[in-house]
């Protein structure tokens, strides 16, 4: 495994790890213009507090500045400068005196990992409130408090990122790959998404692609769902997979959620590569959705959508947790999940269908693709073509017949490459 791009994209992780990123604010527009330094290409956009986005309004922008709680002597106990999410998101601004009894009511904590600090959120009911470790909060003495809260609410907007790379033989079909910017402070559930995204549209931004590209930064829900509000009837008409990205930077067993209906094109890219190249990676049902493909295959929607993680979110005990950090990936993990990725878009992109020249079986000695000596055994070094050509009958596409040979995807983009410029096959 070349690791280049992989410590590339731990670097950028760490650039990122400590911008105090929402659902809206500037955390998300310092981490696009971040990304943006890395793919030029990708543009950024706004909309305005109150738009009505589908059955959803755009809410109120929120940014923070700082927030800690002191103790009577005047010691930080907390302190949202060392810790991003010591403080709950979108928490309203507060700053005064308080009793130990009713701050408690204010305080969040793990009891099950007494050591971490959770991830806790309220955007659509107003309050406040501070996230700590069980430890801390159980060292804490009957005494007064001072809590501070340098947060702000303003009519403002929404942000996200887009990136679209035409392609070149169909222009008019698009390949969706979506991942998020909001949450704070973790690594494997925030950033090996983004960072593994910006990469591979460096990638395919050098190629020359079959299929145009369209690439959303977006905040997790609102940001699917305004995203598609300006795009559902293009992307209905267009896209022909989709992936939602995250999850990508450990180094455990790779996981595949569903489509809906695990029948789309992006679910059979997947699960072939998978088979060649991740052995033992785990399946999960649509049912066990948690992320964007909520909205990108609802039955308003209904967009092919799938995807391809690590530890899948919700099944790893770190996961919205302050244990979410960077030792938590690596470049190992990143380069992993970009070159498997990278293996996915390019089985779409050779994804053709091919037809047959021959009525029956070609005569493949005289085009030099068979041996000249007929033994025992000498039939199967040329076993994967004949099986390629046996099935190459206009209907079934290269990842069909890579499913019914067992030979993948690459090893048969080279086979119909020779059988085309032998013109012995045609593209359907």
């Amino acid at each position: 495994m070349n690791l280049q791009n992989g410590f590339l994209m731990y670097e950028l992780a760490k650039r990122l790890f400590k911008i105090p990123r929402s659902i809206t604010g500037n955390g998300v527009r310092d981490t696009l213009s971040i990304l943006k330094e890395t793919c030029p290409l990708l543009k950024i956009y706004e909309i305005p507090t109150g738009t009505k986005v589908f059955d959803w309004e755009i809410p109120k922008e929120w940014n923070i500045r700082d927030a800690w709680i002191k103790d009577p002597d005047g010691k930080k106990i907390i302190d949202f400068k060392e810790n991003n999410l010591h403080v709950m998101g979108y928490s309203l601004p507060i700053h005064g005196k308080i009793g130990l009894d009713k701050l408690l009511d204010h305080i969040y904590t793990l009891p099950e990992n007494p050591g971490w600090i959770p991830y806790v959120t309220s955007y659509y009911k107003e309050r406040w409130g501070f996230c700590m470790s069980e430890l801390q909060k159980r060292s804490l003495q009957a005494r007064e408090y001072e809590v501070f809260i340098d947060s702000e609410f303003k009519d403002g907007s929404l942000t996200y990122g887009e990136i679209i790379i035409p392609g070149e033989a169909s222009p008019e079909k698009e390949i969706f790959l979506s991942t998020y910017v909001c949450h704070p402070q973790m690594a494997n559930h925030e950033l090996s998404g983004p960072c593994v995204a910006i990469y591979l549209a460096k990638w395919l931004q050098a190629r020359q692609n079959r299929y145009t590209y369209r690439i959303a930064f977006v905040p997790e829900t609102i940001g699917s769902i305004a995203y598609l509000s300006r795009n559902i009837e293009k992307m209905k008409e267009r896209v022909e997979a989709g992936f939602v990205i995250t999850c990508a930077g450990d180094t455990k067993t790779y996981s595949y959620l569903e489509s809906p209906y695990a029948n789309t094109l992006a679910d059979r890219a997947a699960r072939n590569i998978l088979k060649h190249h991740a052995s033992g990676y785990k399946t999960y049902s649509f049912l066990e959705r948690g992320s964007d493909e909520r909205q990108y295959c609802s039955a308003g929607v209904r967009l092919p959508v799938c995807s391809v993680m690590r530890s899948k979110y919700g099944e790893y005990p770190e996961y919205h947790t302050s244990a979410d950090d960077l030792s938590l990936i690596s470049a190992e993990g990143l380069e992993g999940s970009f070159e498997l990725y990278s293996k996915i878009l390019l089985a779409l992109e050779n994804n053709h269908k091919y037809k047959g020249k021959c009525a029956c079986e070609p005569q493949l000695g005289k085009r030099g693709l068979y041996p000249t000596l007929s033994m025992a055994g000498s039939a199967f070094a040329v076993r994967d073509m004949m099986n390629f050509i046996a099935y190459a009958d206009g209907e079934n596409d290269l990842i069909a017949i890579s499913d019914i040979t067992g030979v993948s995807v690459e090893k048969l983009t080279e086979i119909a490459e020779q059988l085309v410029k032998s013109e012995l096959l045609m593209y359907a």
